[in-house]
């Protein structure tokens, strides 16, 4: 999931823009610098790591303040809303899981999109044609592709669950940063060049990120004061400024008639949204997933984020092989196959928990991974796809029983943030966010500066009343969103989530591995090269561990082909952030050195 890049820091808020906002040069006068930006920082006092210096210095602003973790998420988030547009905001939604020092527990908050209640069976086959649109243009860039967005009431519910501030005053440092603007980079302008077609298709989009028909120049300052009003507008009103009223309205018009230029030839389908799904919007509080590995408590997001079921059921398939003893292609083979396996019961068992029985319980039951592991071959890959595992029949005992493969195609795209919070009372913030692919649905909600979703694309795109993510009204697509804390002896030990669509759930697990199993420190542990196997034949992989390990893996059969995306050239797999937990309240934020132009981490309190 692509980030828009990391920034130098804004320049004053002197300069002359349109009420609009937009991208003007930057004059020698505002003396912009940039933002000193440090993929791994450790301290005391509390730690961020997002993939953006203005969100992790929002956060630092709000913990330094007085502010808890999840004050300072909300603050992140809504930074990120600004200075990473085509990656999250309030027109998109995400998963947030939270651990509470005071009781010593962890809940999770369920943000998700959801389908409109109008939304039939067939929404994604042309009706013209009778034949399923085409994934691109037509699906992503489209009001039919658009879903409730979670993300503003996901704050609201954060804030007051656990957050000592209100909404207003978590997101003045966004409104700040709007206001006054960032100096745009080269990832920036790229992404933005990337998404021209795309974006020049709607009046509004374009204004705001195409202003004079052609890409924010690097060294501009964008603003958005647009952005910056609907910030406001829910400082003031709470959420029923965004789910009832004007801006619900201008959302609902802005799905159901695409607010397209005239001449553009994208087809932009229309959408089902109304103002009554947006009144219905609610999220869910939900128990964990959890399992324990190597003595290690790993708690991750529950359906219908299927993150915490495939982390935890490839962890307990990994559980009974004694990794740290293996060669280091010994070892990753194992990860590939457990991957693997565990993406089979993705496909087969999960959806929204609402709408279709999902065998959480049983897909991270550590005597159903064992049962699993029975199907790795130590010295050989198994050919793909593997057939899933049967929930309704298994005792940890080999052979493994199994049942019939399901249809899973992959269409969940890249364009997601995450970000990592702790504080210093000990409470812990892991929020992955997004807005689907890079730009999401390219439709900005006029005069009110933000991309709204095209999260729908994630369910399956053909309808099958036997797969658990088929399209249903009022229905929460599937996601892969993995935002993980793990508990050692009942304290945080990690923290950690990434971007990526489905490669999410593989970055997550090798940086596990390569910390817990493979000796490696958090920051080396992110850094690593990565390789995702989803359950098919070839293993998607960056360039560099093809370089460094398609030679030891060639031996058990893997074969690779090297990561990439259909709509960049960007190769990268993942944007991780982590939080380590040390003694004496020690910690280490780590980002992504190089990844995605490299990520923030802070603390409050360097350590001497």
């Amino acid at each position: 999931m692509h980030q828009v890049g990391r920034r130098l820091s804004a320049v004053t808020a002197t300069l002359a823009l349109s009420v609009a906002g937009g991208a003007v040069p930057s004059p020698a006068s505002a003396d912009p610098r940039e933002t000193e930006k440090a993929a791994t920082a450790t301290g005391y006092g509390g730690a961020v790591s997002t993939v953006d210096p203005e969100a992790s210095a929002a956060a630092i602003e709000v913990l330094r303040k007085g502010g808890n973790a999840a004050d300072a998420a909300v603050a992140a988030a809504a930074t990120l809303g600004v200075t990473e547009p085509y990656s999250a905001g309030i027109g998109g939604g995400g998963y947030f899981v939270y651990y509470d020092a005071k009781t010593g527990t962890v809940g999770t908050v369920d943000g998700r999109e959801t389908a409109p209640a109008a939304m039939p069976h067939d929404a994604f086959i042309n009706p013209e044609t009778g034949q399923p649109y085409r994934f691109t243009p037509e699906l992503v860039t489209s009001g039919v592709a658009v879903g409730a967005p979670g993300t503003p009431a996901t704050w609201d519910r954060v804030l007051r669950r656990w957050g000592s501030l209100n909404l207003g005053e978590a997101l003045d440092p966004a409104i700040k940063v709007a206001t006054r603007g960032f100096v745009v980079d080269q990832t920036f302008r790229q992404q933005t060049l990337e998404n021209k077609n795309r974006f020049a298709a709607f009046p509004a989009t374009s204004a705001l990120f195409l202003p004079g028909g052609d890409a924010p120049a690097v060294g501009s300052v964008f603003q958005n004061h647009d952005l910056a009003a609907t910030y406001r507008l829910l400082a003031k009103q709470g959420t029923d400024g965004f789910y009832r009223g004007p801006l619900a309205a201008d959302i609902a018009a802005a799905v159901q008639a695409p607010p397209k230029s005239a001449d553009t030839k994208l087809p932009v389908p229309a959408g089902y949204l109304t103002t009554a799904d947006l009144a219905a919007y609610g999220t869910r509080d939900q128990a964990p997933t959890h399992v324990n590995y190597r003595g290690l408590d790993v708690f991750g997001m529950a359906p219908s984020s299927s993150g915490g079921t495939t982390v935890g059921e490839a962890l307990n398939v990994l559980d009974p092989a004694n990794l740290s003893a293996m060669s280091r292609g010994g070892a990753l083979h194992h990860y590939l196959e457990a991957s693997a396996l565990a993406f089979a019961d993705r496909g087969k068992y999960v959806g929204d928990p609402a709408r279709v029985d999902v065998p959480t319980a049983a897909l991270t039951d550590p005597l159903f991974g064992k049962e699993r592991a029975c199907l790795i071959d130590p010295l050989r890959a198994a050919a793909k796809p593997v057939a899933p595992g049967n929930v309704a029949a298994y005792d940890g005992a080999c052979p493994a029983s199994s049942a019939a493969p399901a249809e899973d195609k992959d269409t969940e795209n890249i364009s997601t943030t995450n970000l990592t919070v702790a504080d210093k009372w000990g409470n812990v913030a892991e929020y992955t966010l997004t807005i689907e692919q890079t730009g999401g649905s390219g439709i900005v909600v006029p005069g009110r500066g933000f991309l709204l979703n095209n999260e729908l694309t994630d369910f399956s795109t053909v309808y099958d009343p036997k797969d658990p993510n088929r399209i249903e009204p009022g229905k929460r697509p599937r996601s892969s969103m993995s935002p993980t804390i793990i508990l050692k002896d009942g304290a945080p030990f990690l923290a950690l989530g990434s971007p990526g669509g489905s490669t999410i759930i593989t970055t997550v697990l090798q940086t596990i591995l390569n910390r817990v199993d493979l000796g490696m420190g958090i920051s080396e542990a992110i850094a690593a090269p990565r390789a995702s196997q989803r359950n098919t034949a070839k293993v998607t992989a960056e360039p560099e561990f093809i370089a460094a390990y398609g030679g030891a893996l060639a031996p058990f059969g893997h074969q690779f082909t090297p990561s990439g995306d259909a709509f960049t050239s960007a190769a990268e797999i993942g944007a991780a952030t982590a939080i380590e937990f040390g003694p004496g309240g020690r910690l280490i934020a780590a980002a992504e050195p190089v990844r995605r132009g490299g990520g923030s981490a802070m603390v409050l309190k360097q350590a001497p």
